[in-house]
């Protein structure tokens, strides 16, 4: 059994019809998995369904050898699951530092540790711990969120397309930094719309269309399979 297995997922918003149709994807620990595809594929919606955000209609998610397919998203992150949104995921008249504690708010130890692993990963957040993370820039902004999901001491850290609206460069160091999250042992499920770079730093990728798994396979096997090449990554 998979650390994270998301089991032949249907589901969708509300009364609305069903946007997953049987995907499945799975995280082992310390794995980054990506998940990529065209827009409106389902992928944001997958990555809602394994947090809790929508209902799974039928399917089931097991997350540490535990069934969590109908546990609030409140209760996932209180058994290891972080999830950082695409958007609206920092406090932005809150200074960097305030954003860091609010993230620790279901601990009741002594978070400083966690708050100085933080700063270690990301110098940036440290540099401006005492600026309103609203004047930060896009991607320091992101790694604020990061770091803030990261207070709750996750064992799954779930990126809804980090890198949207980045530069190339900021991206590059973005990779990187959830390169290091993943060595501490944090399994990694991310969404992104940058296919090529991300699956080039993922252990495992998955492709969807419309809401179904078209291909699962090594980021390497992905990046080098022709046919996905030709459809999703332009050539």
């Amino acid at each position: 059994m998979s650390f994270l297995n998301a089991h032949e997922m249907h589901g969708g918003y509300g009364k609305g019809p069903n946007i997953l149709h049987g995907c499945s994807l799975s995280v082992e620990k310390g794995e980054i998995a990506v998940i990529v595809g065209p827009n409106g594929a389902g992928k944001s919606t997958a990555m809602k369904a394994v947090f809790g955000m929508l209902e799974v209609r039928e399917g089931s998610v097991t997350f540490d050898g535990n069934d969590i397919t109908n546990l609030t998203p409140q209760e996932r992150v209180r058994i290891g699951m972080g999830f950082v949104p695409q958007v609206n995921n920092i406090f932005p008249t809150m200074s960097v530092r305030e954003n860091l504690e609010m993230g620790a708010f279901i601990r009741t130890d002594n978070v400083e540790e966690t708050i100085e692993q933080v700063y270690e990963l990301f110098p940036a957040v440290y540099e401006k711990r005492n600026q309103n993370a609203g004047e930060l820039s896009g991607g320091q902004r992101q790694q604020v969120a990061v770091g803030r999901a990261l207070m709750t001491q996750p064992k799954l850290l779930m990126l809804d397309e980090p890198t949207a609206g980045v530069s190339p460069i900021v991206m590059d160091e973005l990779f990187d930094r959830i390169i290091e999250v993943a060595k501490t042992g944090i399994s990694i499920l991310m969404v992104e719309q940058n296919a090529r770079q991300a699956l080039e730093i993922a252990d495992k990728g998955y492709v969807l269309v419309q809401g179904a798994n078209a291909y699962t396979d090594t980021g390497e096997n992905l990046l080098a399979n022709p046919e996905v090449r030709r459809t999703f990554l332009g050539g």
